[in-house]
């Protein structure tokens, strides 16, 4: 999954494979923080991201949330769905205003079996959220709070430009949002991003947080899992 806190207030394109998509498509705008799919929804279409930006996630009947993907321009939502038949497996909300193509289910499953761009594009997308699906599962089993937190910094950051090897992220996610992606409580976030600034590892400046020395923050993160497997390898 391509994530990145950086503004998505770009521009309605939809790329050429799917002008024969967005023929049969229809167009509709979502306000920030309207609701797109519910959980379990039992809709079949598919949703394609032509501007702005969605969040998805699945809540807990007590209300704990479990962020999965902040997804934008270019990517699909509903796949799944269109694919196995089965019901929504999360929830899906704007986050800013959206525009979504929304593209009925046969519709979609002729062009993925007909045309090989728009299989191409399909397959690349659900690659890339697998691969970051299993990073953060393996994080979440062998890394403790801190170094969760480390990866998932480094992995949502951008390089700072002219700043040497230093990354950024601008905005800088709130720490509930953060909290919900490492599955932990906001105070520990916020208590773990004030021991970086101390270490100087971080620091917060308008609008952004930086990243300053992100090979130490990689290298703790190598480290830790090192010694989780270390730990793990003991015990068997």
């Amino acid at each position: 999954m391509a994530e990145n806190t950086v503004s998505r207030k770009a521009e309605s394109r939809i790329p050429a494979e799917l002008a024969a998509l967005e023929r049969r498509a229809a167009k509709r705008r979502f306000a920030a923080d309207e609701l797109v799919l519910d959980y379990e929804d039992e809709s079949t279409d598919v949703y394609f991201i032509a501007s702005g930006a969605v969040r998805v996630l699945i809540r807990t009947p007590n209300g704990k949330e479990m962020l999965l993907a902040d997804l934008g321009p270019g990517e699909f939502i509903g796949e799944t769905t269109a694919i196995d038949g089965g019901a929504r497996s999360a929830n899906v909300t704007a986050t800013m205003n959206t525009e979504l193509l929304i593209i009925p289910c046969d519709a979609f499953l002729e062009a993925v079996h007909s045309t090989p761009a728009v299989c191409d594009r399909l397959l690349r997308l659900m690659t890339n959220r697998i691969r970051d699906l299993n990073a953060r599962m393996f994080e979440r089993n062998v890394l403790d709070v801190r170094h969760r937190l480390y990866a998932d910094l480094l992995r949502l950051s951008r390089p700072r430009g002219d700043h040497g090897d230093q990354r950024i992220l601008s905005p800088p996610p709130p720490h509930h949002d953060l909290a919900a992606r490492i599955g932990c409580r906001r105070e520990q976030v916020s208590r773990e991003i004030t021991a970086m600034e101390a270490e100087g590892l971080a620091e917060k400046t308008r609008g952004a947080l930086v990243i300053l020395r992100p090979a130490e923050v990689s290298r703790r993160i190598a480290l830790a899992t090192d010694e989780s497997r270390l730990s793990g390898e003991a015990r068997v």
